[in-house]
């Protein structure tokens, strides 16, 4: 369903795993960010009314599960600390089209949320089948099935404005670039990406 060209090295989990703190850590500053870019594309866009609709609820759910992932920081007696700077997401963003039209501007960002979204949905897969501690298993069995949908949110918003000639060969680019981002970036475990 997500049609990530590369899938995340099945090491990675077990290298988050023996940094969880350091993980829930980026996870919160990964919803922070979450929430703070939709909220930017509905100011960015005031007059897309669909945009507005679909992401509005985002936000919220976004919101929400930073909270979640603070509470859990909490239970473990972990500090937020700094925002840490999200390499792949700098990446991904380095590689957005410049120029085009109005709409082709807005569909590189949707492009990139989603990318983002089905990345961190693959890896809470990871996190909820593999890592021991059951609480945390079920904690991101549910957060994955979330970024589904949000992955979802953005790529239907993407087709509400774009061509589905243009969406379907940019989306198929996009994903050629997420994966030579994915297969050239250190693998880090105290990292969501």
């Amino acid at each position: 369903m997500l049609g990530l060209r590369l899938p995340t090295d099945p090491r990675w989990v077990n290298i988050a795993e023996k940094n969880i703190g350091e993980i829930l850590v980026d996870h919160a500053f990964c919803e922070q960010k979450a929430a703070s870019s939709c909220i930017s594309l509905i100011i960015q866009y005031p007059d897309k009314q669909k945009l507005r609709e679909v992401l509005m609820p985002v936000v919220s759910e976004e919101w929400a599960h930073f909270r979640m992932v603070i509470k859990e920081l909490d239970k473990r007696g972990l500090a937020l600390g700094e925002a840490r700077k999200d390499v792949y997401v700098h990446q991904l963003f380095e590689r957005m089209k410049r120029g085009g039209s109005r709409d082709e501007q807005l569909g590189e960002k949707l492009f990139m949320n989603a990318l983002i979204e089905a990345r961190s949905c693959e890896r809470f897969r990871l996190l909820s089948l593999e890592i021991a501690d059951e609480n945390l298993r079920e904690f991101y069995h549910e957060l994955m099935i979330s970024e589904a949908g949000h992955y979802v949110n953005f790529i239907d918003l993407c087709k509400e404005y774009l061509s589905p000639d243009y969406v379907k060969k940019r989306w198929a680019e996009w994903l050629e670039i997420e994966a030579e981002i994915i297969e050239n970036l250190e693998m880090r475990g105290d990292r969501v990406h």
